[in-house]
């Protein structure tokens, strides 16, 4: 039997996320698997045997994810390009840190990410290597913080799960806070779904299922759900200009968070909006730029022209006439 503590609490949240009842008291785990049909187990995917074996291991993981010591920083040590030539930079980043990456379409800008997300250690095309606080990860390590040390928002993103916006933000604080009171975790879910809507171009309900919501409005959950919810000290982005969420404050919230951010982008607001931006060039990095003054002045003006455009937006979404003052 798992009772009391923080082991309890993880192991209902498992228990109802595969919608199975939790043991009566008294009854142990094996003994209430035992009682269930297992034609209904079936429709699921399931078997009686395996699923103590599914909540050791969600319970490990859980406990290792909760034990994640802080990141000071993360250095990207350079490998080559796709003609073999030697990277002509290595990145090096700490928490608070939020870096573009731009180049051309197909230039390699989401290889450096994937290198980052995987902890590569000469082991990828690019052959570069990742530190952790200045020193490289061995395997057992490298295993043990796969998932946990980066959270990454792909373009694409597909809900499986039919929850409400509640259920899914109280699922993930739930795991995430094991050792908070309740009231803690519902002011979280709260503050992470006013951000969220911050962030989205159209509001969404409490109770608004997620495979209900829009791509931006996914985005947008996602984004809050990384800088409130997640423990993962990094954050990689591939392209949120294409999400509809107001894309310069979800980058000024992430870094707001002591979160390294990383953002893949085409936009010239978001770029210069970043501390420094990584040029990719033919699968390799070319150069890592310090925004300046300059560049700041030029930052301006063109935000701007983007007020202009997201009003005209906005007429046109909701049947008024364009008028550009």
């Amino acid at each position: 039997m798992i009772s009391g503590g923080n082991n309890e609490r993880l192991a209902r949240e498992f228990f109802r996320n595969l919608n199975l009842p939790w043991p009566a008291e008294g009854c142990s785990v094996e003994d209430a698997l035992a009682a269930l049909d297992p034609e209904w187990l079936e429709e699921f995917g399931l078997t009686a045997e395996e699923i103590p074996l599914r909540l050791a291991e969600f319970l490990e993981t859980m406990t290792r994810a909760s034990a994640l010591r802080p990141l000071r920083s993360l250095t990207v040590l350079g490998g080559r390009d796709k003609a073999g030539a030697p990277e002509e930079a290595e990145l090096r980043l700490v928490p608070g840190d939020a870096v573009s990456v731009v180049g051309p379409t197909g230039s390699g800008k989401s290889r450096l990410l994937a290198d980052i997300e995987c902890l590569a250690q000469g082991d990828t095309p690019t052959g570069r290597r990742v530190l952790i606080d200045d020193a490289p990860v061995d395997e057992d390590e490298r295993f043990r913080l796969g998932g946990k040390l980066v959270a990454q928002l792909s373009q694409n993103m597909n809900f499986v799960m039919d929850l409400t916006v509640a259920e899914f933000l109280e699922m993930h604080a739930r795991s995430r806070m094991p050792d908070s009171a309740d009231s803690d975790v519902e002011a979280a879910c709260a503050h992470c779904f006013e951000r969220a809507n911050g962030l989205a171009g159209e509001r969404f309900a409490q109770d608004t299922k997620v495979t209900q919501l829009s791509g931006g409005q996914s985005r947008a959950l996602m984004i809050a759900d990384c800088a409130y919810l997640s423990r993962s000290p990094v954050v990689l982005i591939d392209e949120i200009e294409n999400a509809g969420v107001d894309r310069r404050e979800a980058l000024a919230l992430l870094s707001s968070r002591e979160k390294i951010v990383l953002i893949s982008t085409h936009d010239p607001l978001l770029a210069l909006e970043a501390d420094r931006r990584v040029v990719i060039r033919g699968g390799g990095i070319r150069q890592v730029i310090e925004t300046d003054e300059e560049e700041r002045s030029a930052l301006a003006a063109l935000e701007a022209i983007d007020r202009t455009l997201r009003e005209a937006r906005q007429q046109l979404r909701y049947g008024e006439s364009v008028r550009i003052p």
